[in-house]
């Protein structure tokens, strides 16, 4: 999508800022691991990074950074060791907070079948369930402000989560943050890209360099499966 073309005569510098969806999780209980340590890609997790890896090696990246969390920083790795350079790390790119973190949501055995969470889901424009989807875009544009100040005439990647990969791409092409979350383009391993003439984005692309890889649940737009995740609102 083209976002606009209207800059200033000593903004003609172009700087990309790709925003890569970690890999797949080992997650065989189907909880939902938000914020929580300990949670690592899976086999096909590893092999989706290194399928993006290679896929971005020809690029004229100079800077990779990623969340804090294990599954983030595990997608990164190959990644900066790709292109010779040192992964950083930046809080602003976490997964979005969530009540329901540790609990599962399988159809009649999860969280929503139990009264006392029903609180957490009356206002889904906010969310009320978790971090302000207006927090999200704050925290996830300085992070890529950053990251184009850093990779200036050039390329970067960030790692980071679905959710917060979503929201930011839905505000900067102006649509509303509150959405259907079974309809979240950002399937796995997948790129949404920013370009930055200067420093306004003027387009955003999205492409999926690992999507053989996917199983077929779970890509963009496919619908939930029993204990799956790629269909809740609540991040991923």
């Amino acid at each position: 999508m083209t976002i606009g073309n209207s800059v200033s005569g000593s903004d003609k510098d172009v700087t990309v800022v790709h925003l890569m969806r970690h890999g797949e999780v080992e997650n065989p209980d189907g909880v939902l691991y938000g914020r929580l340590p300990g949670y690592h890609l899976s086999e096909l997790g590893r092999k989706m990074a290194d399928r993006v890896a290679e896929h971005l090696a020809p690029r004229d990246i100079t800077y990779v950074c990623a969340s804090p969390l294990e599954r983030a920083q595990e997608t990164a790795t190959p990644i900066a060791k790709a292109q010779g350079l040192d992964l950083d790390t930046d809080a602003r790119l976490i997964e979005a907070e969530n009540v329901f973190q540790g609990k599962t949501f399988g159809v009649g055995d999860g969280a929503l079948q139990r009264p006392g969470n029903w609180k957490h889901l009356v206002n889904p424009f906010r969310p009320s369930w978790g971090e302000p989807y207006v927090d999200q875009v704050v925290r996830m544009m300085g992070a890529l402000d950053a990251a184009k100040d850093q990779a200036r005439g050039h390329e970067a990647v960030l790692v980071s989560h679905q959710l917060p990969v979503w929201i930011v791409r839905s505000y900067v092409e102006r649509r509303r943050l509150w959405h259907d979350p079974r309809k979240r383009q950002c399937t796995l391993a997948s790129l949404t890209s920013f370009t930055y003439l200067g420093d306004k984005i003027v387009s955003v692309g999205y492409s999926e360099p690992a999507i053989d890889l996917v199983p077929a649940h779970l890509r963009a737009g496919a619908q939930p499966q029993k204990g799956g995740g790629q269909g809740k609102a609540f991040g991923a």
